[in-house]
């Protein structure tokens, strides 16, 4: 009888053993699937959003169109002889918004706008009625951009937005000009960029106004510039020195997110793009400045435009 009461009582001791071993195994791994999971998100939003060391939620993509409306000045340092028309630029831009809160502050908002550009600048808009020095131009340009910016959303569909923007370009110029009225100097350097595609890049900085839930109102000022020439170190190396002095101003914008977040958005829109506005005016003379190069042609406008958010 004894051995029968000892038999039961280690079967009855095993399978507790089991069954309780089974269930701190099953809670063990659904531990380490919750910390797995919770890892490859912060990854996920770190490789995905440069910005992870903020607190970001309910974030949204949305498809959007913006048409934008510019008056623009067109330069070169060195062309001085001859009467160089500014154009002006329609501008169209397809792309996704994204915005996040930051710090759970449903009144400090985020914005992300990454987009493919097209745009014409065209100085036969403006000027109808051209002399023989004039020198007229007609520009087509395409592009990949980005524009972030952060803002106060003052109400479920109203939001003002201050942001920089940046952008990579393929421009190809087409001049018109009295060859026997244009200087050598000012023929040569036009025949550079002539009817072929230039490289370039543009900086902005502007405020974003967002009356409605799906439409927003926008006022800029853009610089841009176009090489006559890619030379590729000198190029790489301006471009370093920029994209090197962005991630510095950055980390100051941390910090002033840290202690006063709600100064943080008009600090970083005057800090950053007095940064931009900086550097391209350095490139007005030097195009890879600091390095020696040629001056490069340049587009300053002031633009206004329409987004509308689907």
């Amino acid at each position: 009888m004894k051995n029968i009461y000892y038999t039961v009582a280690a079967i009855v001791f095993f399978f507790s053993s089991f069954i309780f071993s089974q269930e701190d195994t099953t809670k063990t791994t659904e531990e380490t699937k919750d910390k797995k999971w919770r890892w490859e998100s912060e990854e996920h939003d770190k490789k995905y959003d440069f910005d992870f060391d903020f607190d970001f939620i309910g974030s949204k993509n949305k498809p959007a169109i913006s048409l934008n409306y510019g008056i623009t000045q067109l330069k070169r340092k060195d062309v001085v002889t001859n009467n160089l028309i500014d154009p002006i630029s329609f501008e169209l831009k397809l792309g996704t918004i994204k915005q996040k809160n930051i710090f759970d502050k449903e009144d400090l908002i985020k914005e992300n706008f990454k987009y493919f550009t097209i745009s014409n600048f065209s100085s036969y808009l403006k000027n109808k009625n051209s002399t023989s020095v004039d020198i007229n131009s007609d520009t087509w340009k395409f592009g990949f951009g980005k524009q972030r910016g952060y803002g106060y959303k003052l109400s479920q569909s109203f939001a003002i937005i201050p942001y920089t923007e940046s952008s990579l370009n393929w421009s190809r110029i087409n001049f018109a000009y009295d060859t026997n009225s244009v200087g050598i100097n000012d023929r040569k350097i036009m025949e550079m960029y002539d009817e072929t595609f230039r490289f370039g890049n543009s900086s902005s900085g502007g405020i974003k106004i967002q009356a409605f839930e799906n439409l927003a109102l926008d006022f800029s000022y853009e610089r841009q510039i176009v090489f006559q020439r890619v030379l590729f170190w000198k190029w790489a190396g301006s471009s370093i020195i920029e994209h090197a002095s962005h991630r510095l101003l950055d980390s100051f914008i941390d910090k002033i997110f840290d202690s006063s977040p709600y100064a943080a958005p008009i600090v970083s829109f005057v800090l950053k793009n007095a940064l931009s506005y900086g550097i391209y005016e350095l490139r007005q003379e030097k195009m890879n400045w600091p390095f020696n190069s040629e001056s490069p042609l340049s587009f300053d406008q002031f633009k206004i435009g329409v987004t509308f958010i689907f």
